[in-house]
């Protein structure tokens, strides 16, 4: 682990574990990341961001010039299904595009407690048939999402094929929370190493989407579904992480159905390791780990 990463965890344990215990609402927590959001770098010249709903949708629309016209990426950011936004990974999504060399539009899904289960999963569905009702072919689409937006990208999979719908050519989960009964051993063994989560925030987050639905609801909880005919999937997840099991047994399980998974756990890397580029030298690599897996399959079936 780098040098820069051992400070981050110092100065994430201080500036952000402290700042999402249980006792903090809803609204402190909305207006943090709001005014965190001011800090959050431009996309360099160049990069072409704009706010296009997709499928009735609100969305920023991201560019870049090593992005391809027929490769698409749907982004669904994380926050616990109460909070964050688009706007707050700016910084991240023009990196993704870049090294997917994909165009990318990241959701705002509607959020919780205002709007609990199955909103936000509603929302990133008729986005996903808004991409395709543009004219993107899914074999050059992937949906990638982090934290809450991993576990919601991962149920829309479970979605879509029920439903019959046309799947992506692959699913990217970063450090993504796919059990919302909580029963991960991890979430109780690294509870004082996690330098950013508070293992007793997830419970009343959990509370507050699920808005008295099971947590073991496949399309809230991917972890208990019925995984197979899935598309390939890459999971991210820091060793160090409370959600770390949500990765692990998800992966075990995607492959007990047949399907094709990648885990990658990271040595100490925190939560969404990824939205620390450009200070962080891991995130980059993620990054571009990510940007090598999609490139791979999401070459269309004219392609292969």
């Amino acid at each position: 682990m780098s040098l820069r990463g051992e400070m981050l965890r110092v100065a994430a344990r201080h500036l952000i574990k402290r700042g999402t215990r249980p006792e903090i609402d809803i609204a402190t927590r909305r207006q943090r990341l709001l005014a965190y959001e001011r800090w959050v770098p431009a996309a360099p010249r160049g990069t072409a961001t704009i706010d296009k709903a997709l499928g009735g949708i609100a969305a920023i629309r991201v560019a870049t010039p090593a992005s391809r016209d027929d490769r698409h990426v749907l982004f669904l950011h994380g926050g616990g299904y109460v909070s964050g936004s688009p706007a707050l990974y700016r910084h991240l999504t023009w990196r993704i595009a870049a090294a997917t060399e994909a165009q990318l539009a990241a959701v705002h899904y509607r959020l919780a407690p205002e709007h609990p289960f199955p909103a936000a999963l509603e929302d990133a569905a008729a986005a996903w048939q808004g991409l395709l009702a543009e004219g993107a072919d899914p074999a050059r689409c992937v949906v990638i999402g982090d934290s809450a937006g991993g576990g919601l990208a991962l149920a829309l999979m479970l979605k879509l094929r029920d439903g019959g719908g046309m799947l992506p050519a692959a699913v990217v989960a970063l450090s993504p929370w796919t059990d919302l009964a909580i029963t991960g051993a991890s979430c109780r063994l690294n509870a004082a190493a996690d330098p950013m989560l508070n293992a007793d925030d997830l419970r009343p987050l959990a509370a507050r989407y699920l808005g008295g639905a099971d947590p073991r609801h496949p399309y809230a909880s991917p972890l208990y579904g019925d995984l197979r005919g899935l598309p390939p999937a890459l999971l991210h997840v820091g060793s160090d992480e409370i959600l770390r099991d949500d990765s692990v047994r998800m992966a075990e399980r995607l492959r007990d159905a047949g399907g094709t998974v990648a885990l990658e756990i990271w040595p100490r890397m925190p939560h969404v390791w990824h939205a620390f580029v450009p200070y962080l030298p891991e995130a980059g690599r993620a990054i571009a780990r990510i940007g090598a897996f999609v490139r791979q399959r999401a070459v269309g079936t004219a392609d292969g």
